[in-house]
């Protein structure tokens, strides 16, 4: 794809580019539409991103509608038949300002003003639409051929909640059609796979307006959530790890020591006692180095595996909220390893290997990416570059290929991320490794080693599912609600055709119980087809096991997969040995 530089000159861009190049492009182009609309409207920020590309506006008291943004979007087709060319020009700084005060870009001016003061300013214009920008872009309005408007949201100018809200309308854009309706074809298998949607409809969780961002876990969702702990626990203790359980609150100081204060405590939730400032953990670790500082320790003792399921707390936006995935309490699977340098590369092999199985159980790919130091960090430059190689040791032992995330690390070390891939191929960033020398140095941890002399530990933070609330989330939408039976809240559902068969539907569901099967009874006085398809379609029950007047005389079940949907008979004996087994081996 040919594109204009900011300089003029006209070049084939780098495959990796074209897409992004094409969605920025697309901003201009519906911030054309926007002005043309909406005369009076003032552009802040107008990106490109993994999602598509948005365009951050003040529209004054304008609300716009879903019909509104079929108009922008019509205006937008109407400006890429135009086939506009998109050319670049440059002005100093105070010409530059010059220009967008006449055309009261108000928030572009600010912009400039952030911007160094010996900088030039690079603009693109197309028709009578003129963007601050550095570029590049299509050459003409036409080279944008598959887009769309999706939707709209708040934003506050620079995302800071202190300035005003903006209207942030966004929208998608691919080099073909046959992308975009692929595209849009996901997007609809998603809305029937929403999580918030199939919770409600399975009645897993809940949320309420006195408490938003606080999921409410409803029988059957905490059926699910202690299925995955018990699971958790299960493959902790065989990898010998220890539990602990911390303080959900201490005190300032703590967190000014671990450095959490000074780097996150914007996104901290605080409170005085005696008057004193404490502070709700919106993580668990400096409640695992206190249990570790609480005792002596040998370098015999090394490495140490604490784990904890920890319920941490953290301030988001209400306007960020998003059902499971974005809320303001969860439960993190937390583990923080303490070791000797000697012991890093093994360790982090293990914990590789132990998220791995997690993920292979649930039919996951992932992709690893390992993120380097921020610029907002702690720490020696020595430290950084031990810790960072030690992570690269680890991974190319195991041979697993992995990406470099530039300055995405946490502030106290670098760290590796698992991107998992669903069933419908989007991607959820879970489980993660960081490696810490800080927190060590922060709490004065020590060991003695094998010459009696005092050493400093090293440190692990990790997790596999991240946060257990955000899994479910995830897995509801994988499985769209069709959990593999071990998990299913409800495993299997009775079915009475009529009250003929009551007894015996009765002795069917006790013996279930008996085996510890979660099942349910439905005696209700309906059709059989109607109980069939809710068990079906709404519960997304494994096993219905259709009880009538034949099966009760004969002594058998009709068992109907929700899977496959075939309907099998067997004795009660045989299916209770095919379930149980499937449960104990997690299939």
């Amino acid at each position: 794809m040919k594109v204009i530089y900011n300089d003029g000159h006209v070049a084939e861009c780098a495959p990796e580019e074209e897409l992004h190049i094409l969605r920025h492009s697309a901003a201009h182009i519906m911030a054309q539409a926007i002005s043309r609309l909406y005369p009076e409207a003032k552009f802040a920020y107008g990106p490109a991103n993994e999602k598509g590309f948005y365009y951050d506006v003040d529209l004054g008291e304008t609300k716009l509608t879903e019909e509104d943004l079929q108009n922008i979007e019509k205006e937008m087709k109407k400006i890429t038949k135009e086939n506009l060319p998109i050319k670049p020009f440059a002005l100093p700084r105070e010409e530059a300002i010059k220009l967008m005060e006449e055309r009261g870009e108000i928030y572009k001016v600010e912009h400039i003003g952030d911007l160094p003061e010996d900088a030039t300013i690079t603009f693109y214009q197309q028709g009578d639409y003129i963007d601050m920008c550095v570029g590049p872009h299509i050459c003409y309005t036409k080279a944008l051929k598959a887009f769309k408007v999706m939707d709209q949201s708040g934003a506050y100018w620079k995302n800071d909640k202190n300035n005003k809200m903006l209207t942030r309308i966004k929208g998608i854009a691919f080099p073909s059609q046959a992308e975009l309706d692929e595209y849009l074809k996901l997007l609809e298998e998603a809305e029937k796979r929403d999580h918030r949607k199939i919770g409600k409809e399975m009645k897993l969780f809940m949320f309420s307006e006195e408490a938003p961002g606080f999921p409410f876990f409803l029988p059957k969702g905490m059926l699910i959530k202690n299925t995955l702990i018990d699971y958790w626990r299960e493959i902790h203790t065989r990898e010998n790890y220890v539990e602990i359980q911390t303080p959900l609150i201490m005190n300032r100081h703590l967190w000014e020591t671990s450095g959490h204060w000074d780097h996150y405590k914007d996104n901290m939730y605080s409170t005085t006692i005696d008057e004193e400032t404490y502070c709700v953990k919106p993580m668990n670790c400096p409640g695992g180095v206190m249990v570790y500082r609480s005792d002596l320790h040998s370098y015999r003792d090394l490495p140490i595996r604490a784990g904890e399921l920890g319920l941490v707390h953290r301030h988001e936006l209400k306007g960020a909220l998003h059902g499971l995935f974005r809320v303001r309490c969860f439960t993190q699977d937390d583990a923080h390893i303490f070791m000797t340098r000697e012991q890093i590369t093994d360790e982090i092999v293990s914990v590789v290997h132990l998220i791995n199985e997690v993920y292979e159980k649930f039919g996951f790919k992932y992709s690893v990416e390992l993120s380097t130091r921020p610029e907002d960090s702690m720490g020696s430059d020595e430290d950084w570059e031990a810790a960072t190689n030690g992570l690269k040791n680890a991974l190319e032992k195991l041979g697993l290929p992995y990406t470099i995330n530039e300055g995405d690390g946490a502030f106290y070390g670098p760290k590796i991320d698992f991107h998992l891939e669903d069933s419908i191929g989007r991607t959820w960033q879970c489980g993660t490794i960081q490696l810490d020398f800080q927190m060590p140095i922060n709490f004065e941890l020590e060991y003695t080693d094998d010459k009696g002399e005092k050493q400093r530990p090293i440190m692990i933070h990790r997790v596999c599912f991240g946060s257990i609330e955000r899994f479910i989330g995830v897995l509801t939408e994988h499985f769209a609600g069709k959990f593999p039976t071990w998990l299913a809240p409800v495993q299997a559902k009775v079915l009475l055709v009529s009250e003929k068969c009551a007894e015996y539907g009765e002795k069917v569901y006790e013996a279930l119980r008996a085996a510890k099967v979660r099942c349910e009874l439905d005696n209700r006085n309906e059709k059989i087809g109607y109980m069939i398809r809710e068990a079906q379609v709404i519960d997304r029950v494994p096993y219905m096991l259709i009880i009538g007047q034949k099966e009760a005389e004969e002594g058998n079940i009709s068992v109907r997969n929700r899977d496959t949907g075939a309907t099998e008979t067997m004795s009660l004996d045989d299916f209770i040995a095919k379930i149980t087994s499937e449960i104990k081996e997690r299939k």
